[in-house]
């Protein structure tokens, strides 16, 4: 059944090229459309070349520390903007050429160009030579992926008023960064640019940075941000962005007036539902404007499945990339679903955050009382030795079931070390088994083991809980 079906994809980024090849590993005849580069934002304009940048910032700030640890350098770090975005793009690359590679590898069909649904098999492709070219196949799966979304108040001229996009290539330093949104996008890059020497203020408009995280989370990196001399205003909007003759001036609700030399908009992202032909064909929308799906990945029209951004919910590359393998799975005859309760995720702020499952305030709001254990990187013996102390983790568990409901972390190598906690969560595992594992010393994984033993109060390196 498998070799006679030819699938089409709209969207090559993280998840629509991880469907194709998994389509192709089943047997599948697959075509890809694509409209920018292979890999989409993910690889080419988000996830890869936002760390690629941050690990410089975070190698600089540990030279600095060189002294403390012993090491005597000659001169302090100077940062190279230039070489900075020439190592980042040379990265990006190599990626590119990688999933190129890949494609090739699997007989998938990567063809140039603006894809439209004209009916449930059939993809009109428009390329930038104004040639048009039909492709009929036997099942389509959507993965247009999203773009940065807009503030009307604020026109983006990709200079003084930018997006993500052009934030990435550095184009100058900023002596006062003004970052409009203090989610993940607006945070990370608030590490960015404070590391790289600019003054940042970050406007949030709820009452917190990273409204989304667990509330222990959100005040350790907004303490960290601070020491980083980045300015957070919460609990507010921007009203208004005026150019002047010594800068941009950028008002408030609150009433409060902030000169500026540069404007990041990091208000998330939108949707890329328009201009595909999902009103041709019937596919369902949903009220923030997502493809409707269900948990095999399936709209409303036979045949036509969706993935990754444009379905809502957890937009990551990650989220999207399993996605694309249970839509493959799924067109070519086998059955394969989704499961969203178990989705680690990691946000490289300096220090970094690794997250999975509920926060405190979200188990709490379900009516139960979650057990709570917390431990700091400060009783670590390895984060002494490397000289990187700051960190937390803190794991919730059902006081019923003693199984892990989320586990949140902050530090050294969080976003790797959050997925023993996704592991155990996937294997219903409990905080005991959790605690009772053997951790190898010295490694910041014990912070784990302690936060684990923390949750019955029998940490061996904590003082103040006795039984």
């Amino acid at each position: 059944m498998s070799s006679q079906r030819h699938i089409a994809i709209l969207g090559a980024g993280p998840g629509g090229y991880v469907a194709a090849i998994r389509a192709a590993q089943l047997g599948a005849r697959v075509t890809v459309i694509e409209n920018q580069a292979l890999g989409g934002v993910c690889l080419n304009w988000g996830c890869i070349p936002s760390k690629a940048l941050l690990a410089v910032v975070e190698l600089s700030e540990k030279l600095r520390k060189a002294d403390d640890l012993g090491l005597q350098l000659p001169h302090p770090p100077a940062y190279d903007p230039a070489r900075m975005v020439a190592r980042k793009n040379r990265i990006v690359s190599g990626l590119v050429k990688g999933i190129a590679t890949l494609l090739k590898r699997w007989n998938i069909v990567h063809v140039q160009g603006t894809g439209r649904l004209v009916n449930d098999q059939t993809i009109r492709v428009s390329s930038a030579d104004g040639t048009e070219t039909t492709i009929q196949a036997d099942g389509v799966i959507i993965a247009t992926g999203s773009s940065a979304s807009a503030l009307p108040i604020v026109p983006v001229d990709g200079v003084d008023v930018m997006t993500s996009r052009e934030a990435l290539d550095i184009p100058r330093i900023p002596g006062r960064l003004l970052i409009i949104g203090g989610g993940v996008e607006g945070c990370e890059f608030a590490s960015l640019y404070a590391g790289l020497g600019s003054h940042v203020t970050i406007v949030e408009t709820w009452p917190s940075l990273l409204p989304a995280e667990d509330e222990a989370v959100s005040t350790l990196i907004e303490r960290e941000l601070t020491r980083r001399r980045v300015r957070c205003v919460v609990d507010n909007v921007v009203t208004h962005v005026d150019r002047t003759a010594s800068g941009i001036r950028v008002d408030l609700a609150s009433g409060e007036s902030l000169g500026c030399d540069g404007v990041l908009v990091a208000v998330g992202r939108r949707m890329n539902t328009v201009g595909i032909g999902l009103e041709d064909v019937g596919v369902t929308l949903g009220d923030a404007g997502e493809i409707v799906v269900n948990e095999r990945l399936q709209t409303n029209v036979p045949g036509v499945f969706a993935i990754g951004d444009v379905v809502g919910g957890a937009m990551l590359a990650h989220v999207a990339s399993a996605q694309g393998k249970v839509a493959a799975a799924n067109l070519v005859g086998h059955t394969a679903t989704m499961r969203y309760d178990v989705v680690p995720a990691g946000i490289f702020t300096l220090p970094e955050i690794g997250r999975v499952g509920l926060t405190e305030r979200q188990i709490r709001e379900q009516g139960i009382a979650p057990r709570i254990g917390q431990y700091r990187y400060g009783g670590l013996g390895k984060a002494h030795a490397v000289g990187d102390t700051v960190g937390l983790v803190k794991i919730l568990a059902d006081p019923k079931t003693d199984r892990v409901l989320g586990a949140h972390l902050v530090g050294a190598h969080a976003a790797d070390l959050v997925h023993e906690a996704a592991l155990a969560m996937q294997l219903h595992a409990t905080v005991s088994q959790m605690a009772t594992m053997i951790h190898a010393h010295p490694t910041h994984a014990e912070a784990l083991m302690e936060a684990a033993e923390d949750v019955d109060g029998l940490a061996i390196h904590l003082m103040g809980k006795r039984r």
